[in-house]
């Protein structure tokens, strides 16, 4: 009697994903090839067994490319990006491909897939490109509380608004754009085209948008920015009244002046 071969366990295979925040805007006009997965975004093969997604907003998604790859690809890129920022995001997330998964994504871990098909990429990239982003404009939220806090601490100090309206005027202008990317070009709450045709990869982007925090962190967004654009409308209020009532005030006082001065002037014709 023979001992059963053991069998042999499914391989699992570690993939690395690149993220990367390359500027306010990628032209990926013309960029079309053969090898196209996905127009919206513009997603096809590279490298020898990796793949390339490019989102208007700003965002490359590199899976499965060597350093050399990326490098190059990023320079043939370089010229349709606009709004380029001093220090790129890049973040990295780790994969494990193997039959034996079920499309995981445990908190802290590498996420798990099946396979990595064109579906299960363009689900993964969506989740990834949109995390990246919305750190972008978290951080830029950041810095407009801290350009806020002063204004305001000198109101409840003082009892005196800020007389600098232009300033109240650029933060509004930066809250709105931070507002315009997170529900419009961005638009974290919309899910990838791809899951009309694979509905079946549905709780894959359920799982990644939990691990990420989209909605979580798009509400939390959301918030702030209402908070930094009623703050800064009531300042900006309060200046305009507090011009009104000086202008008033020197209103008043040119009509005293010209008074007193018609009243000099008719004692000395007297």
């Amino acid at each position: 009697m023979t001992d059963p071969q053991p069998s042999s366990a499914p391989t699992v295979t570690r993939v690395t994903s690149r993220v990367l925040l390359l500027g306010d805007r990628i032209d990926a006009q013309g960029l079309e090839r053969p090898d196209t997965i996905s127009t919206v975004p513009l997603a096809f093969h590279a490298g020898a067994n990796g793949y390339v997604a490019l989102y208007r907003f700003g965002v490359a998604v590199l899976v499965g490319l060597s350093p050399l790859e990326e490098e190059e690809f990023l320079r043939l890129l370089d010229l349709r990006v606009s709004g380029k920022r001093g220090v790129r995001d890049d973040e990295t997330a780790l994969l494990e491909v193997s039959p034996q998964f079920e499309d995981r994504a445990p908190p802290g871990g590498p996420i798990q897939l099946k396979d990595l098909s064109p579906e299960r990429f363009l689900v993964l990239a969506d989740a990834l490109a949109k995390s990246v982003s919305m750190a972008r404009d978290e951080r830029e939220v950041s810095a407009v509380f801290d350009v806020i806090e002063p204004f305001a601490a000198d109101l409840a100090d003082k009892g005196r608004p800020p007389f600098r309206r232009r300033a109240m005027l650029k933060l509004i202008g930066q809250a709105l754009l931070v507002q315009h990317r997170v529900s419009g070009r961005i638009a974290v709450e919309e899910k990838p085209d791809v899951l009309w045709d694979r509905p079946d990869l549905e709780r894959l982007y359920a799982r990644l948008e939990d691990e990420y925090e989209l909605k979580e962190r798009a509400g939390t967004l959301k918030r702030k920015l209402d908070v930094i654009v009623e703050t800064v409308r009531a300042m900006t209020d309060i200046i305009d009244a507090d011009r009104a009532t000086r202008l008033e005030a020197t209103i008043v006082l040119l009509i005293v002046g010209e008074l007193l001065i018609s009243l000099f002037q008719i004692w000395h014709g007297r």
